[in-house]
């Protein structure tokens, strides 16, 4: 089984011990690609050195995470837009909304979202998105930039069926994390009447760590257990869900418009 994650903070302090053999364990279960979101300016270091370390293996994005737009949102994006203009990137990401924690920079959430989208589509990019206490925020902003020439994934998706239904008529894919196998998320429920072609895994790791091992770190070889939880929502192998995942992956991180 070959899978892909396409969310994992791979160069988290929380891997500092041992994330060589984490990322051998991973691959040993069968995780061939591990994209790597960035969080901001203090994240990019650690992110480019898991890429000189594994070529074509951890794939870098280039971002602000809506939690990190403070005071010094501005000079954060200014980083974000010389990378972008240096070298390529997979996406652009992870961005988005989140109310969650704060909503002192709610405006800046906004004005960073709506300008780093003009960017991806500019640059030909997908955008990752990050949205929490925010989704139909997050769905309306994405609508107003929607056309042939964005495409995405709205990444850690627990929301609704009407949620994932305007998702996926603008285009963009759901990325299922370990969410999928907490009983009490009602995802399950969610994604039976949910087609695999809009769908791509991920672990969010060291964050969201599936059944069995919630509330332990989550590292990327434990995608398998996400795997296994969609396989039984849909009814279907778990060599399909790696198969038709992948494919969904590759398409939505290497397409070119």
């Amino acid at each position: 089984m070959m899978v892909v994650d396409t969310h994992c903070h791979l160069y988290s302090d929380e891997f500092d011990n041992d994330r060589n053999e984490m990322i051998a364990r991973a691959q040993a279960e069968g995780v061939q690609k591990f994209y790597l979101p960035n969080i901001d300016s203090g994240s990019i270091e650690g992110m480019l050195q898991l890429e000189k370390e594994y070529p074509g293996i951890c794939v870098p994005m280039m971002g602000v995470h809506p939690c990190y737009i403070k005071e010094n949102y501005k000079e954060e994006l200014k980083l974000v837009e010389e990378w972008l203009q240096k070298r390529n990137f997979a996406a652009v990401g992870e961005i988005g909304l989140d109310f969650y924690w704060d909503k002192t920079y709610t405006p800046q959430q906004y004005e960073a979202f709506h300008q780093q989208i003009v960017w991806a589509k500019a640059y030909k990019l997908p955008i990752v998105i990050h949205t929490r206490e925010a989704m139909q925020q997050t769905i309306d902003v994405v609508q107003q930039h929607a056309g042939e020439d964005l495409r995405g994934i709205f990444h850690c998706f627990g929301g609704s069926f009407d949620e994932a239904e305007q998702i996926i008529s603008m285009g963009f894919l759901l990325g299922i994390g370990g969410v999928v196998t907490y009983k009490k998320s009602g995802l399950k429920e969610v994604l039976k009447n949910i087609s695999l072609e809009h769908i791509v895994l991920e672990t969010d790791a060291p964050y969201l760590t599936p059944v069995p091992f919630r509330g332990k770190r989550n590292e990327s070889a434990y995608l398998k257990y996400v795997a296994e939880a969609l396989a039984e929502v849909k009814n279907v192998s778990i060599e399909e869900i790696a198969r038709v995942t992948t494919t969904n992956a590759n398409l939505v991180f290497e397409k070119k418009n």
